[in-house]
């Protein structure tokens, strides 16, 4: 299942660098940043190199530091695409010109969110997948339900355990793609 992901999420890749192919191709290669694990960083270039033959340079940074690094290089610019980050970061990008318009033609096979994001984005970023960064809850919401989390919850693997079970049939996690 997992080299499906990969696979997955390097077509989006190679859709992403598709913008820059004809630049790439005559370099010989493109420089990538990266905002994912590592490991799924070397997986994506992996495959984008054995199906295109061109040679990716990737850095691997979190999308803050990414985004930083591209600001400060924008009158200088040595990346060729930035792939994946937190969306915002991207769309903070956008608005700053640091990244390039470009629309897929791929585009309406996508979640409405994701070409969503294009739109506001101007076609500069898109989504590529959602998830959770975290959570809040409403004690006194919770509590009408009888789902008010202790503190000790956090501390306590058995009491951590009970909360979240009683918490899974209410919860909903977005699917990975």
């Amino acid at each position: 299942m997992k080299s499906n992901r990969v696979r997955q999420w390097s077509s989006l890749v190679a859709i992403g660098a598709a913008m820059v192919a004809c630049v790439a191709s005559a370099q010989g290669q493109i420089n990538v940043m990266c905002s994912v694990p590592v490991a799924w960083c070397e997986a994506v270039v992996g495959q984008y190199q054995r199906e295109t033959g061109v040679r990716v340079n990737m850095t691997q940074k979190a999308a803050g530091e990414a985004l930083a690094q591209l600001i400060a290089e924008k009158a200088n610019p040595k990346y060729d695409v930035w792939y994946a980050g937190t969306g915002d970061a991207h769309l903070q990008a956008a608005e700053q010109d640091v990244t390039e318009a470009y629309q897929s033609p791929l585009l309406p096979q996508l979640h409405d969110w994701a070409r969503t994001q294009a739109e506001r984005s101007k076609y500069r970023t898109v989504g590529l997948f959602a998830g959770v960064l975290g959570f809040g809850y409403n004690r006194d919401v919770l509590g009408k339900k009888n789902l008010a989390p202790r503190s000790a919850g956090r501390t306590s693997p058995n009491r951590s355990t009970r909360t979240r079970c009683r918490w899974r049939t209410r919860t909903r996690r977005a699917p990975p793609t």
